[in-house]
């Protein structure tokens, strides 16, 4: 199953990637959690610590992979038919939680006509892993679909779109959402994050019924949530954290929906 996880900035969609990664991982499934995201944090949040984290050269950085890919020793021509399973092997980092993760790092848009080779492989690995592995694949992804390509996106079996109670988020949502059909993307839903009352969980569930979003759950703000972030910690270490519980929840109902739907 490949899941892509994305929302405007701040909402938590990296928290929530990295605990449905933790969460399949935890139940003996193999999981590769990709950061996709222009400031990737999923590292620290699938356990890394600061100074490991930043050890992590992204993908698109990475010049003598790039070179070793593309290059054709003529300048400013490459190759763009070339192998990518092996970057899994050699460049996914092991996180505490046993999860595989690969920071891509910044691309432009797939759609904007750039065929750099940095985005070559990019584009290649992003289609390598959603269209081809068999492991469970979860995306931390910017607030878009564009970089993904459209023959990539349609093979995702579940957008995850993540907003609050802020109206521009939750606008931002159905921006995202317009984008993920317009892709092919055919499950996309909304989960309502930081919901710290009734009022806010009406607020969500108004905009979705007004924007036809389907709301898949919700989850509570949780000051252990916040508490860890402030210290540099991941709140996933913290099991009985009320967030970190409804995470699992997601993690349960995105496996039995998947499940049912390769019953029909």
């Amino acid at each position: 199953m490949k899941i892509a996880v994305s929302g405007k900035g701040g909402v938590g969609k990296t928290l929530i990637a990295g605990g449905l990664a933790y969460g399949f991982s935890k139940r003996g499934l193999k999981t590769i959690a990709i950061d996709a995201d222009p400031s990737p944090n999923l590292a620290l949040t699938l356990g890394l610590s600061p100074e490991e984290a930043r050890k992590i050269l992204p993908i698109s950085e990475n010049k003598e992979l790039i070179e070793s890919k593309t290059s054709t020793g003529y300048a400013g021509v490459f190759r763009l038919s070339f192998s990518v399973d092996d970057i899994i092997r050699d460049y996914s980092v092991k996180t505490p939680f046993g999860v595989n993760l690969v920071v891509m790092g910044t691309v432009k848009s797939m759609g904007s006509g750039c065929t750099c080779p940095a985005n070559a492989v990019i584009r290649a690995l992003l289609r390598h892993l959603v269209v081809e592995r068999d492991e469970m694949v979860v995306l931390d992804m910017e607030a878009g679909v564009e970089h993904m390509g459209r023959g990539t996106a349609q093979h995702v079996d579940e957008m995850l779109v993540v907003a609050d109670a802020n109206m521009k988020s939750l606008d931002v949502a159905k921006r995202i959402r317009e984008l993920g059909f317009k892709a092919g993307m055919k499950q996309i839903h909304l989960i309502g994050n930081k919901v710290e009352n009734e009022a806010q969980k009406e607020a969500i569930e108004s905009f979705a019924k007004e924007n036809d979003l389907e709301v898949f759950g919700f989850l509570p703000f949780d000051s252990m949530v916040v508490e860890a972030e402030m210290h540099g910690e991941t709140p996933l270490k913290y099991v009985n954290a009320d967030a970190v519980k409804a995470i699992g929840r997601l993690c349960s109902k995105l496996l039995q929906g998947n499940a049912l739907i390769r019953l029909k």
